[in-house]
């Protein structure tokens, strides 16, 4: 019970931390949205791969070892601390010197400079992996979130006010810069644990032996996720990739935090169950059926009121990410199952098994995408759902081995909130076509999200959804 309390409050926090900072971020990137020209956000999207592959080779998947062993003493936290420290002025030193080879690559010499500031990043993240493992590893969420939100803020805010003043693509450089620092010193004031002189080599070969192979499947989960931007940066033009991302940027808010903050809380959570197969597969169906829960209704708005609400939002500049959003939206609905499975593996110690998946996982999206390239930007993006189609076969097969929980029960279990979703959408569909379409973009997104949710939620308790009554339990006994 009282682990249950435990997460009941962890996930509170994770919600306040997760929404409330996303939607400071939020706020700041509609503002820079509107300030900049889809060029600049495609500018930095093209060498996001580099600082992810760096972020990866930094961490050594070490962070994951950390948080999945019972017990830790400072030399393994001293140990993790300083390889992080060394690693990161080590691959700062080789970006410094391959930036030339980038610039060129994508033809564009104000990406030479630019990553070269940028990639200072890395060297500042490195001094709070450990803090963050540790708060997290506790499920202190609250920490977090009072660090988050100042760094968000002061970081959002200085990058608005660069550009007003016409600094471009460099102000979402310094509005980075600012946040990691403000967030770094905030990290070591919350912080009671100090690093040691020491590096335990038998420390470090434990962790690193489990950390290597997911800093491989990390590596080939950076590469693929980075493959689109890529692709479309190189084949098409940076306004292209600039419409991509700010279209995936926003499937992310809602779809993709949702499922963030029961990921924040499961893993930890599952790896104080990992003994218990029984606890376990019953922990994972409540939180798998909670996140689609929610999921499922707004992808079905954002899908349903995309064109409203990127006119809303980013005014008509941006109107050609409109069906991208959609699309991608579609693709998004299926992440908890993959993100929940895969950290069945990882507290379980499998790693080689997560490792072998993610390489099917890779070749298969590598064939995807050969075979999407020649149907342009619609092909690439439509290649998504399918690829996210694909991988869930993949992702639930050891699952179904560790658990007896296979891919058809679990589709079983969220059908039920994914089908009034969808009959939802219908209704909805006819009203905004038929009553609303000639409404202002505000009317049809607050007339039809209200609506929505209120059909949704009213079938559901109707039919007794078993959901409502977890979402009770979890705030009746907080």
């Amino acid at each position: 019970m009282e682990l249950k309390k435990q997460a009941v409050r962890s996930t509170l926090w994770a919600v306040a931390d997760q929404f409330s900072s996303q939607i400071v971020a939020f706020g700041v990137n509609l503002m820079l949205a509107r300030l900049l020209l889809p060029e600049d956000f495609g500018t930095i999207a093209l060498f996001n791969v580099v600082m992810s592959v760096s972020s990866v080779l930094i961490n050594g998947g070490l962070a994951s070892s950390l948080i999945r062993t019972p017990q830790l003493d400072n030399r393994d936290l001293s140990t993790v601390f300083w390889f992080n420290v060394i690693m990161s002025s080590i691959i700062y030193g080789v970006i410094f010197m391959l930036t030339p080879l980038i610039a060129d690559f994508y033809h564009k010499p104000i990406l030479e400079n630019l990553i070269r500031v940028y990639a200072v990043i890395l060297i500042i993240d490195s001094f709070v992996t450990v803090q963050s493992v540790r708060f997290e590893k506790e499920l202190n969420f609250r920490t977090t979130f009072l660090i988050k939100m100042p760094s968000i803020l002061m970081g959002g805010i200085s990058g608005i006010l660069f550009a007003w003043l016409g600094f471009g693509v460099w102000s979402l450089v310094y509005s980075a810069l600012i946040k990691n620092v403000v967030s770094t010193l905030q990290y070591w004031f919350y912080s009671k644990w100090r690093p040691s002189f020491i590096f335990d080599k038998l420390k470090f070969k434990k962790h690193f032996g489990f950390g290597i192979r997911m800093t491989l499947s990390s590596l080939l989960n950076v590469v693929s996720d980075n493959l689109y931007p890529i692709i479309i940066g190189k084949k098409f033009s940076s306004t292209e990739l600039g419409y991509y991302d700010r279209a995936d940027a926003l499937k992310q808010f809602p779809i993709n935090n949702i499922s963030s903050i029961l990921n924040r809380v499961s893993f930890p959570l599952f790896a104080k169950i990992s003994h218990d197969d029984q606890r376990l597969k019953s922990s994972y169906q409540e939180i798998l059926r909670l996140a689609i829960f929610g999921i499922a209704p707004l992808a079905g708005i954002m899908i349903l009121e995309a064109k409203p609400l990127i006119r809303f939002l980013f005014t008509e500049k941006w109107l050609p990410i409109v069906p991208y959003f959609q699309i991608l939206s579609l693709a998004g609905v299926l992440y908890p199952i993959h993100a929940y499975n895969l950290n069945i593996l990882q507290v379980k110690g499998r790693s080689d098994l997560f490792l072998k998946l993610e390489i099917i996982k890779k070749l298969i999206i590598v064939l995807v995408v050969i075979i999407a390239i020649p149907f342009g930007m619609y092909g690439l993006v439509w290649g998504q759902v399918v690829i996210s189609v694909i991988s869930l076969f993949i992702n639930t097969f050891y699952t179904g081995k560790f658990l007896n929980y296979n891919l058809f029960q679990q589709l079983k279990e969220i059908f039920p909130s994914v089908f009034i979703a969808f009959v939802t959408s219908l209704m909805m569909w006819v009203l905004d076509k038929k009553v609303l379409y000639a409404q202002q973009d505000i009317i049809r997104l607050m007339v039809i999200g209200v609506l929505f949710l209120s059909v949704y939620l009213g079938i559901t308790y109707l039919l007794k959804f078993r959901e409502l009554s977890l979402i009770k339990n979890l705030i009746s006994k907080k």
